[in-house]
């Protein structure tokens, strides 16, 4: 699955999938074939971090 590269995009693209279609980050990146740590690494550059409580990047 493409995501965006844009990381603002990439952030509110991320939060909605997670808000509508996954109950956890993990599953989101099992489903769409993401690196997980690469997109946390990618979010925290632009100070967004997982927040597991409300399952967005804050």
């Amino acid at each position: 699955m493409d995501i965006p590269r844009d990381p603002i995009i990439l952030v509110s693209y991320v939060n909605t999938k997670l808000r509508d279609h996954f109950a956890t980050l993990e599953e989101f990146c099992q489903t769409c074939e993401v690196d997980e740590e690469e997109l946390r690494a990618t979010l925290s550059a632009i100070d967004y971090q997982y927040d597991e409580i409300t399952n967005q990047f804050v």
